[in-house]
């Protein structure tokens, strides 16, 4: 861990309960694991990687009232499951309160959750580091998707996506219409 991430990750490590801590922590080494894997810059996948939860923990009406103080917009389907909105409550924080200035990271923290069409590289190491991290163990195809992920970023992203959805209909939850459109951007890229 770099020097300039050691007062995050000791802030993080009081902030978050432990199996966020332990998922967060999880997300980073993969991140840069997957940054060296495609050549793409370790620095900004760690800070990332360690920052993409850091708004989780604050419980959903917390949530709601934090974005509207701070102007962030709020859209129905997040009013209804406010779960959706630490992504872009994380973007804000890691800002405002951890001082990331880096708009590349801002964004991959931004859009881990639901993903968007043409993600750059560092948003799809974030996306998917977030779902194959060493600590997930529920989701079905698992192996196949960690192996996946370091042969093909697109098709890693295109079966994540899938996977969500597919899970969210068969349990009558809503699907984010961002993760619609993202799946089938890529769906569309890799035909």
């Amino acid at each position: 861990m770099t020097e300039e991430l050691k007062p995050i990750h000791k802030q993080l490590k009081k902030e978050l309960d432990k199996n966020r801590y332990q998922h967060t922590m999880g997300v980073m080494y993969t991140a840069s694991c997957l940054a060296m894997r495609y050549g793409t810059n370790l620095h900004q996948a760690m800070l990332a990687g360690i920052l993409h939860d850091c708004a989780k923990c604050i419980p959903g009406s917390g949530q709601i009232h934090l974005c509207k103080k701070n102007h962030i917009p709020i859209r129905d389907v997040e009013l209804r499951n406010p779960s959706l909105l630490h992504a872009k409550l994380g973007a804000f924080l890691a800002r405002t309160k951890y001082g990331v200035k880096d708009t590349a990271v801002l964004h991959a923290i931004e859009v881990h959750t639901t993903g968007a069409p043409g993600m750059s590289v560092l948003d799809k190491i974030i996306f998917v580091a977030d779902y194959i991290e060493p600590n997930r163990d529920k989701a079905l195809g698992l192996k196949e998707i960690r192996e996946l992920a370091f042969l093909d970023l697109d098709k890693a992203a295109l079966r994540i996506l899938h996977d969500t959805m597919h899970y969210l209909n068969q349990k009558k939850s809503v699907v984010d219409s961002r993760t619609q459109e993202t799946y089938q951007y890529y769906i569309g890229l890799l035909k």
